[in-house]
């Protein structure tokens, strides 16, 4: 079944639910390779979850991250992630936690990558920051 989106005139067009899905993939995919974290950190979450001072707290960041980042550039990283499908926070007994988890979505972005991201290049990291910092440019 289709769903519908308005166009810039404000008339509603069908969209093919196939088609936003390779577009959610396709725009996941250019961000995990746009960001500073290792295929060991997606591992990582593929098993269990963690926090954004979790990752920041590890002696060991080298093997995560390919720099060193504050808690607020790492919280800012994972939001967008959650905002683009391929994490989740995780649940607890009292509601969401500030641990998040990788998704399906993360999962099948990541199987194209089975043991190292691919870093993207120039045109693609432009692309990536005006999709994350200006979304209605």
């Amino acid at each position: 079944m289709a769903s519908t989106a308005p166009n810039r005139t404000g008339r509603v067009i069908l969209q093919d639910p196939s088609e936003l899905t390779r577009h959610a993939l396709r725009r996941a995919r250019q961000a995990v390779r746009c960001l500073p974290f290792q295929r060991s950190f997606y591992r990582h979450l593929e098993t269990g979850a963690m926090s954004s001072g979790e990752l920041v707290a590890l002696d060991d960041w080298p093997a995560l991250t390919q720099k060193r980042l504050n808690a607020s550039q790492t919280e800012d990283h994972l939001i967008w992630l959650i905002q683009l499908g391929v994490l989740r926070r995780e649940v607890d007994g009292q509601g969401l936690t500030e641990r998040v988890r990788i998704t399906p979505l993360g999962r099948e972005v990541l199987t194209d990558w089975p043991e190292a991201i691919p870093s993207a290049g120039l045109t693609h990291r432009l692309v990536h920051w005006c999709r994350r910092h200006r979304p209605r440019w």
